[in-house]
C-alpha cells in the first residue's frame, strides 16, 4: 500500500515536471516513451446489389478494401476518399462516421468508412488503376474470396453492406 502511494506520487511529480519543460522537449519525450501506431483508412463500398469492392495487392495474400495510410496532416476522411480515387479511379462520398479497428499487436489503427459512388454509373468501370494493385473486383457477401485479416475484421465490424 505504501509502495503504491510512492509510485503514484512519483508519477504525478514526473507529469508535473514534464509541463515545466519547453513544448518541443515535452513532445520529444512523449513521442519517445509512448508507442507509435500507424493510422490508415479503408472503405467498404457496395454497389447496391449486395456486392462489395475488393482489391488485390501484389505484395499481400488475400483480398482487401481500397485504402491506405494517412499522409502527415491528412484526416482519415480525406485519406479514404483519396485512396479510393488513386487505387480504383472511383469518386466516393463517405456515409456516416468511421468504425475504428485497433490492432495492438501490429500497432495500427484503421478508420473503416462506408462509402458510395458519387456517380452510380461509374461502378461498372471500376478497375485497378494504381500500380499498387493487381486487380479490383466486386464480390457478393455470400461468395467472398480469401480476405486479408484487416478486411475480414472490418467487414465483421460494419456488417458488410
Amino acid at each position: 500500500m505504501a509502495g503504491s502511494r510512492v509510485v503514484h506520487r512519483l508519477h504525478r511529480g514526473a507529469i508535473a515536471g514534464l509541463y515545466v519543460l519547453p513544448r518541443f522537449l515535452r513532445i520529444l519525450i512523449v513521442r519517445t516513451v509512448t508507442p507509435t501506431y500507424t493510422v490508415g483508412a479503408m472503405c467498404v463500398i457496395d454497389d447496391g446489389q449486395g456486392r462489395v469492392l475488393l482489391v488485390r495487392q501484389p505484395y499481400r495474400a488475400g483480398w482487401g478494401m481500397p485504402g491506405g495510410f494517412l499522409k502527415r496532416g491528412e484526416t482519415p476522411e480525406a485519406c479514404a476518399v483519396r485512396e479510393v480515387r488513386e487505387e480504383v479511379g472511383l469518386d466516393v462520398e463517405l456515409v456516416g462516421p468511421p468504425h475504428l479497428v485497433i490492432d495492438e499487436r501490429a500497432r495500427g489503427v484503421e478508420a473503416v468508412f462506408r462509402a458510395r459512388a458519387v456517380r452510380s454509373e461509374d461502378l461498372a468501370t471500376v478497375s485497378a488503376v494504381s500500380a499498387e494493385l493487381d486487380e479490383a473486383a466486386w464480390f457478393s457477401l455470400t461468395a467472398l474470396p480469401a480476405l486479408q485479416k484487416e478486411t475480414a475484421r472490418a467487414l465483421d465490424l460494419v456488417g458488410g453492406t
